[in-house]
C-alpha cells in the first residue's frame, strides 16, 4: 500500500470529463432558442410586487378607536384600555366618541351614530397626534 502518490491516469481523465460536462451544461443553460416566439419575454426580468405600505399612526389610531367604539356602543360596556390595545390617550378619545355616538344613536339612529364614530375618531386621533401623540409611557 502506498501513500501520497499521484493519482492514476484514469482518475485524471475522469476529472477532466466531469469538468467538461459541467462547463457544457452551464453554457447550454444560458442559451435559449431565440427563434421561438416568447423566448425573449421569458428572459425578461420579472417585476416584484410593490412593497407593502405602512399605516400612519393617525390612521391606525382612527381604525382601532372606531372599532372599539362600535364594540362598546353595541355592548354598552367599557373594557380595560390595555386589553383593547389602546393607550390612555386613545382610550380618552374612545370615551368621547362613544358618548357622542350614544346621543347621536338616540336622536338619529344607528347609521348616523356609525358615521359619527368614523368622523369623531378621525378628528380625535388627528388632534391627538398633531399635539405630539403618546408620551414616553404606554399609559400616556
Amino acid at each position: 500500500m502506498t501513500t501520497g502518490g499521484s493519482p492514476g491516469p484514469g482518475a485524471v481523465v475522469l476529472g477532466f470529463r466531469l469538468g467538461l460536462a459541467l462547463l457544457t451544461g452551464v453554457l447550454a443553460t444560458g442559451c435559449g432558442d431565440s427563434g421561438t416566439p416568447g423566448a425573449a419575454a421569458s428572459r425578461t426580468p420579472r417585476t416584484s410586487s410593490p412593497s407593502p405600505q405602512t399605516t400612519s399612526p393617525e390612521a391606525l389610531c382612527t381604525r382601532i378607536v372606531a372599532y372599539w367604539s362600535r364594540e362598546v356602543l353595541d355592548d354598552n360596556t367599557y373594557g380595560d384600555y390595555q386589553s383593547m390595545g389602546l393607550s390612555n390617550g386613545q382610550y380618552e378619545i374612545l370615551r368621547s366618541v362613544v358618548d357622542a355616538a350614544r346621543a347621536e344613536k338616540k336622536r338619529q339612529g344607528a347609521a348616523a351614530a356609525d358615521a359619527l364614530i368614523d368622523r369623531k375618531a378621525r378628528e380625535g386621533c388627528a388632534d391627538w397626534y398633531r399635539s405630539g401623540g403618546p408620551g414616553e409611557g404606554p399609559w400616556q
